[in-house]
């Protein structure tokens, strides 16, 4: 556990609580953790994650934006959801993601556990997609993403990231029985 693990872990806490609260601010404190964990990530030889640090970098700021645009559009935050056919293309697309990152990870570099490392990677992308375009679903796949994560880290001996997991965990079942009451009342008021 070191220094830069213990903020880390702090500003994760703060970012997800204000996504839940569907607050932008939680944007600045995203972008500094996401930093800081890309650096971690790296040294501990999980590259699948260290690369995922800059992809949520970029889509940090993308969310940003996009969520001050629709805030500025309906006055607030609008919770969406997919289609069905939507949902099952994203299914199908992530498992074939998951699969040839896992393979590239595992022939192309000494990653620790390529597969489980590549997992929470690839739903981690979607999951951060769905969740900057607003979409409901992204809950279901950062709770699936967290108790992936509390497994890795701990054996990877991250035990205060992977206890950050853990809260993670409770926050996205939070987030999601949150954003399902959001989008039930907007549902009544359109």
């Amino acid at each position: 556990m070191s220094a830069l693990e213990i903020i880390a872990v702090i500003l994760g806490v703060i970012n997800v609580t204000l996504i839940v609260l569907r607050s932008i601010w939680n944007y600045p404190f995203g972008i500094v953790m996401v930093s800081l964990y890309a650096v971690i990530f790296y040294q501990t030889k999980l590259y699948s994650d260290s690369l995922l640090q800059i992809f949520f970098f970029v889509i940090q700021i993308y969310g940003w934006w996009y969520w001050h645009r629709a805030r500025a559009e309906a006055g607030e935050v609008r919770v969406e959801l997919l289609s069905g056919r939507a949902r099952a293309a994203w299914v199908a697309a992530l498992l074939a993601l998951i699969a040839l990152w896992g393979w590239m990870m595992d022939t192309r570099t000494d990653a620790h556990f390529p597969y489980w490392d590549g997992a929470i990677a690839m739903m981690s992308v979607a999951a951060q997609i769905l969740m900057s375009r607003r979409f409901l679903e992204n809950w279901i796949l950062w709770i699936l993403v967290d108790v992936l994560a509390v497994g890795l880290y701990w054996v990877k001996d991250l035990k205060l990231t992977s206890a950050l997991y853990v809260v993670f965990l409770a926050l996205s079942i939070w987030g999601f029985e949150e954003w399902m009451r959001a989008r039930r009342a907007s549902g009544r008021a359109a």
